[in-house]
């Protein structure tokens, strides 16, 4: 992404991508989707001199922002979310009992994500991207030659359909109007696994190419 550095952090069971982005010639640093290591996300902040300003979620599910509260904690950093997913967010708890874990409820929203709403990071603008299908708030973030994708579009697959307010038809549909509408040099950063592009995830996902 142009100007702005973005560091995947893959942490804990889930392999989530947990995401460092910031602008080098300003103070602005974002933390992207803070799943379970923490501790790992404030010592790469300090390793880099940063200080984490904002806490972007793509989408609520328990990989994706169980250490919201860890992070809002230690930071004072305002936490952004798309409104649809305030009920899956404010469920944690009841997330966390399906996989044997106990966590207490996440501070509330500071702001409220608005589809097409522009977002900076220094000298860079980010516009926010409604993408439901994985969960019904789902966003993605674009910037210039990049988007952070969360859980819509992986290399070789897409996000999951199975779980409480997924739907595999509206999945596609956001797929296709959101991403695939970016040039194809754009970089996917995704919330699992290894970066894409747009171009080869046109080309090869057998998802989009009816291969699946």
């Amino acid at each position: 992404m142009s100007s702005l550095e973005i560091v995947a952090i893959p942490n804990g069971g889930f392999a989530e991508n947990c995401y460092l982005v910031f602008d080098p010639s300003h103070s602005d640093t974002v933390l992207v989707d803070p799943g379970e290591e923490t501790g790992r996300f404030l010592a790469e902040a300090r390793r880099r001199n940063r200080t984490i300003n904002a806490i972007w979620l793509t989408h609520a599910h328990i990989d994706h922002v169980s250490g919201v509260a860890a992070i809002h904690q230690a930071t004072g950093a305002p936490i952004l979310l798309h409104p649809a997913d305030l009920p899956l967010y404010r469920d944690l708890p009841k997330q966390a009992m399906l996989f044997g874990l106990r966590l207490l409820p996440p501070p509330e929203p500071d702001r409220r994500l608005a589809d097409r709403e522009e977002l900076q990071i220094g000298t860079v603008a980010l516009e926010v991207r409604h993408a439901p299908g994985h969960t019904p708030g789902h966003v993605c973030f674009v910037g210039p030659g990049a988007v952070l994708a969360g859980d819509v579009l992986f290399k070789g697959s897409i996000g999951r359909t199975d779980l409480p307010g997924g739907d595999y038809p509206t999945l596609l549909a956001s797929i296709r109007r959101e991403l695939l509408s970016l040039p194809d040099g754009t970089v996917v950063y995704p919330g699992h696994g290894p970066a894409t592009t747009i171009g080869e995830e046109r080309l090869t996902n057998p998802f989009l190419t009816g291969h699946a």
